[in-house]
Order: structure tokens, then C-alpha cells, then sequence
């Protein structure tokens, strides 16, 4: 059996392998859905690129469903946490989502105008909203969460659901838009031709410029404008977990501390900018296949990122720092770690697998006039 120790390393990657995957598979469903009332000038282009996701969101929802099972199960303090500080937040991400699986259904149901309008806006919205929240949410948690624990581990929340948006959360929540914007348009280029393929592309080239800048001025506001958090006391790896046996200071640029402690731990960052602007010269060339790749490194990147600079912190308590989570403090027990981890070793190899081999099945160019005379896996 593995130590207690690894396990929560171990966990701490699964759950990040898990956001990225999410990221990734359904990223590209959220930036379609955004993008639907931009690039999508009629509705036959719109039922285009609706039938580019069609067959693959409800699948990617797995991801999200699996990675937010993995934090209840193997970080409970998190989940209870987190749905404390972000109830509202989350209430409003999942009523956004909603509007996907309704507006799919729905969209077609009446030929009417005005009914295929209001749908469209509302699988604008289910795209948008979850894009910039997730962002925020991440922002919020570089900045540290509002909330303490009693001496029985009853946390409560001192914080307001309008101070979550604060500047450098709103900055964060855009990088997040524009990854997922430039992850939908490469989505289109490489499964739409035409009109269509051309309003993507050229999305592809400004997004990947605007997306790495908002990055570096993230980085920058991190480094030289806001406090990041370090442990002060002795630092036990193995313990069960209680958040209140440790000291936790507040320091400038304590974010970028793991960078120096950990040269290789840059390969995010550089990713996170030289992928987005890779996606522009490879959309430029009309390479869309190399393109989405070069989105998907530009999500993984970020949000490794992320990760890496709060290294060994989950959720940092801005209130008392003192209780802040850390992988070390915050999880299941040993036991439950074991079990989960065997249980993952062989489900998630099987999500990647049904996951690439839908992507396998349904390869291929979706045309108007495939969508028009009803041919291949056009649905919608």
C-alpha cells in the first residue's frame, strides 16, 4: 500500500489530470456555445456548429462530473468549503449549464425565428457564464477565500458573493473566456469549412495573442502586486487531517516561490504562452488539427499553472490564514486514498478511451449541406 504522503500527491494530480481533461473535452463545447451568436451568422450556420458538438458534450460532461466526484471524495474539506464561499457562484454556473442539454432539445423543435433566437442566447449564456465564473473562481482562490473553521471543523463563510468579483477575479475570469473562446474556435476550424472555418480562424489569430497577454499581466499582478500564502511552522505530511495544527503567513509574491524551489514547474507558464501564440501562426497556415493541439496545451498550461504556483495549497483562508487548506490537511484518510486510487486506475483509463474513441467515430468535416439535407451525424 502506498503512504499516506504519496497518495495525497498522487490525488492532488488525478484531480488536476481530471480539471484539465474537462478543460479540454468540454472546454470546446462551452467556447462553440459562446461563440454561437458571433460567428454564426445564419441559422444554418449556427445548426453547423451545434452539430459540431452535438455528438460529443453530454460525453465531456463525464469529465466534470468525475473531477468534481474526485474533490468530494479525496478532499472533502474542499467541496464543503468551497460550496460554503461559492454556493451562489456554483447555483449560477449550474443553471447556465442547464441551458445546453434544453436548448440542443429545444432549438428545433419550431421553425419560428425568434424561438431559434432566444434559444441561441441561451446556449450563449450556458457557454459564457461557466467560462468566466470558472476563471473567477480560480482568481478568488490565488487571492485567498474568506472563511474560518470552529474548533469542530465547522467552517463558515465571512465573505459576499459581489466581493468575488473583485479586479484581479474578473482579469482571471477572462483569461478563462479566452482560452475557451480560442479552444471553440479551433474546435470550428477543425470541424466546419466555408464561412464558417474563416470567422474561426481569424478568432484563432486574435485570441491567440489577447489570451497570453491577460496571462503574463496576471502573472505580473501576481509576482509584484498581491500576497501569496507560506507555511511558517513544521510541515507534517502523513498526519490526519485538520487544518488547524499549522501557521500560514501572508507574503508578497509568495505565489512564485515554487518556481524557485522547482525550476521545471516553468514548462506552465511557458506553455501557457507560447501554445496560444503557436494556435495564430498555426491558424495562419491553416493547420487546424496542429491548432486545436496547441489550444489544448494552452488549457493545460494555464491551469498547471495555477496549480503549481499554490503548490502545496487547495484553498488559502484570506480571514485566517492560519486555517488555510493544503493537500497535507484537507483529505479523505489513508484508507479511502487507497481504495480510490485503484478504483481510478482502472475507470479513468476507460473514460479516455470511450472519450477518444468517440472523437475517432465522429471525425470529419461538418458541411451546411450536410446539416441541411439531414446526412452523416448532423442531428440538430
Amino acid at each position: 500500500m502506498l503512504d499516506y504522503e504519496t497518495l495525497r500527491i498522487i490525488w492532488w494530480l488525478l484531480v488536476g489530470v481530471l480539471l484539465i481533461g474537462f478543460a479540454i473535452t468540454d472546454g470546446f463545447d462551452l467556447g462553440v456555445g459562446a461563440l454561437l451568436t458571433l460567428v454564426g451568422k445564419t441559422d444554418n450556420d449556427r445548426r453547423v456548429m451545434i452539430n459540431t458538438i452535438g455528438p460529443h458534450w453530454d460525453g465531456n460532461q463525464v469529465w466534470f462530473i468525475t473531477a468534481g466526484g474526485a474533490i468530494f471524495a479525496a478532499f472533502p474539506f474542499i467541496y464543503a468549503t468551497a460550496f460554503s464561499g461559492f454556493y451562489l457562484a456554483l447555483m449560477l454556473t449550474l443553471m447556465a449549464l442547464w441551458m445546453r442539454p434544453i436548448g440542443f432539445d429545444y432549438r428545433s423543435k419550431l421553425t419560428d425565428p425568434r424561438w431559434r433566437s432566444l434559444w441561441d442566447w441561451a446556449l450563449f449564456a450556458g457557454g459564457i457564464v461557466p467560462s468566466l465564473i470558472f476563471g473567477v473562481a480560480f482568481g478568488n482562490l490565488l487571492l485567498g477565500v474568506p472563511f474560518v473553521f470552529d474548533d469542530m471543523l465547522k467552517v463558515t463563510y465571512t465573505g459576499s458573493f459581489f466581493a468575488l468579483l473583485n479586479p484581479f477575479a474578473i482579469l482571471a475570469g477572462l483569461i478563462s473566456v479566452g482560452m475557451l473562446l480560442l479552444h471553440g474556435s479551433t474546435w470550428l476550424q477543425l470541424k466546419t469549412d466555408g464561412v464558417i472555418r474563416e470567422r474561426a480562424r481569424f478568432l484563432s489569430l486574435v485570441l491567440g495573442v489577447v489570451t497570453p497577454v491577460l496571462f503574463i499581466l496576471a502573472g505580473l499582478w501576481l509576482a509584484f502586486g498581491l500576497d501569496g500564502y507560506v507555511i511558517t511552522s513544521a510541515v507534517v505530511t502523513d498526519a490526519a487531517s485538520n487544518p488547524l495544527h499549522k501557521t500560514v503567513v501572508a507574503e508578497s509574491g509568495a505565489w512564485m516561490n515554487n518556481y524557485a524551489q522547482y525550476p521545471w514547474m516553468l514548462v506552465a507558464p511557458v506553455l501557457g504562452i507560447v501554445a496560444p501564440v503557436l494556435v495564430s501562426l498555426l491558424s495562419i497556415r491553416g493547420r487546424s488539427g496542429w491548432a486545436f493541439i496547441g489550444s489544448a496545451g494552452t488549457l493545460a498550461g494555464i491551469i498547471l499553472t495555477a496549480g503549481f504556483s499554490m503548490f502545496p495549497f487547495l484553498m488559502p483562508s484570506s480571514s485566517h490564514p492560519g486555517m488555510s487548506l493544503t493537500i497535507w490537511d484537507a483529505s479523505s484518510s489513508h484508507l479511502t486514498l487507497s481504495i480510490m486510487f485503484y478504483v481510478a486506475l482502472i475507470f479513468v483509463p476507460i473514460v479516455l478511451g470511450y472519450t477518444l474513441w468517440s472523437f475517432w467515430v465522429m471525425r470529419g468535416r461538418i458541411k451546411e449541406q450536410d446539416v441541411a439535407d439531414g446526412h452523416g451525424h448532423t442531428i440538430y
